[in-house]
């Protein structure tokens, strides 16, 4: 079944502020930073910051959970005399890829003209997302978590890959193909935090943070600010550059999945996976489309092995098969592409080597990469998948078109 809205809208707008190490953003403020990028995210539109009527949040709102986002704040701070509609995703970073389809929902109601998602990230010393769970007040959760060393996401993601490990014999040498395959990625990108080629030495003696992953295997600490500007696609005809159609977004999971992120106690095979059959199961019946038809992935990947269960459940390869799969080279920039059945991922090198925005870069690649203005541009993209998670429900996901 197609989806109803497949096409009416498109992100015709994308900023970004510069990327700094965590806790280097300083004196700059969230509302300064998030600013920022709305207001390049307008100049890329060809749009008046005035003429934003409508906000589109993940993460209820929060700056890297560590802040909230107002809207009134960045109103006041942009001079955005009305806005008509407001509204969020639930749960963490995996919202990004289905927030614009909570823009969709208020553009299709005719609530507003363009609505704008932002996600700010900034960390102080005392205050790092590795930790979330450690440093939080003790609840019935984590309760549960905190004594048993599960003090961060990374640690909650180590059990599961650990599990995937068990189950169909994957191996570290996976992890370490998807963080070079997508270091190779940043050497000719400006902002990216980590540039230098990735040598076997350096990931083997990168300091085990939660075992199997190590410290390479974790997503980079960041500040910075990304927006990017939805609106219907007949209004972006009179935007400033080629419209990226919302071809399909999806947001939700499973019941097994959200037990397990922080409880572990789900069964196989959800136990050793990301969470996203669901997600990617609507996608492709929005579409009819399969993975096969994906001329990039934009795969959120705060841990490495995230990103090998989200190409089994996204069906770039069957389930237990990602370890091979990923080892033949499917996934590198120059890989063996389409033709050999793989698919370039993370073409602007992610979460793992360019920096953490909580996914909005993922999104911002996307974009730019079926506008065909990416810095590692895919010959002939068309169709670009986004994803949001595996994080607590919902995890997301977003496929976008060419015009």
């Amino acid at each position: 079944m197609t989806w109803v809205n497949q096409d009416k809208c498109a992100i015709v707008g994308v900023g970004a502020t510069d990327y700094y190490v965590r806790g280097k953003s300083w004196p700059r403020t969230i509302n300064d930073m998030a600013g920022d990028a709305i207001l390049k995210a307008c100049a890329d539109a060809g749009i008046s910051v005035k003429q934003i009527d409508g906000f589109a949040y993940y993460s209820t709102a929060g700056a890297g959970y560590l802040d909230k986002f107002d809207t009134a704040s960045l109103m006041e701070t942009l001079g955005i005399p009305n806005v008509s509609f407001s509204a969020t995703l639930t749960s963490g970073g995996g919202g990004c890829a289905g927030a614009p389809g909570l823009a969709v929902a208020g553009l299709m109601n005719e609530d507003c003209k363009y609505v704008v998602t932002v996600m700010a990230l900034q960390q102080l010393p005392q205050h790092r997302l590795g930790v979330v769970f450690g440093a939080s007040a003790p609840n019935a959760e984590n309760s549960f978590l905190q004594p048993s060393g599960l003090v961060g996401p990374g640690h909650l993601m180590s059990v599961l890959a650990r599990r995937h490990m068990h189950l169909y014999g994957t191996t570290r040498d996976a992890f370490k193909e998807i963080v070079q395959a997508t270091r190779a990625n940043t050497h000719n990108r400006p902002k990216a935090i980590r540039k230098n080629p990735l040598t076997d030495e350096e990931y083997w003696n990168s300091p085990m943070l939660a075992d199997p992953l190590c410290r390479l295997d974790f997503c980079l600490e960041t500040d910075g600010a990304v927006a990017v500007i939805t609106t219907t696609t007949e209004r972006a005809k009179d935007c400033k550059q080629p419209p990226a159609l919302i071809h399909a977004v999806a947001h939700g999971g499973s019941r097994e999945w959200g037990r397990a992120f922080a409880w572990m106690g789900m069964p196989d095979p959800d136990f050793a996976s990301s969470g996203h059959e669901f997600v990617a199961n609507r996608l492709w019946e929005q579409t009819g489309l399969t993975a096969k038809d994906m001329d990039v992935a934009l795969l959120y990947d705060h841990f490495s092995a995230m990103v090998l269960m989200q190409l089994e459940d996204y069906g770039f390869c069957k389930k237990g098969e990602g370890n091979d799969y990923v080892l033949g080279g499917n996934i590198r920039y120059d890989g063996p592409g389409k033709k050999g059945g793989g698919v370039p991922v993370n073409t602007h090198g992610g979460n793992l080597n360019e920096c953490y925005i909580i996914g909005m870069t993922h999104v911002v690649e996307a974009v730019e990469q079926v506008r065909g203005t990416a810095i590692n541009q895919v010959e002939n993209a068309e169709l670009a998948l986004a994803t949001g998670g595996p994080a607590s429900l919902p995890v997301s996901g977003l496929i976008l078109r060419r015009a």
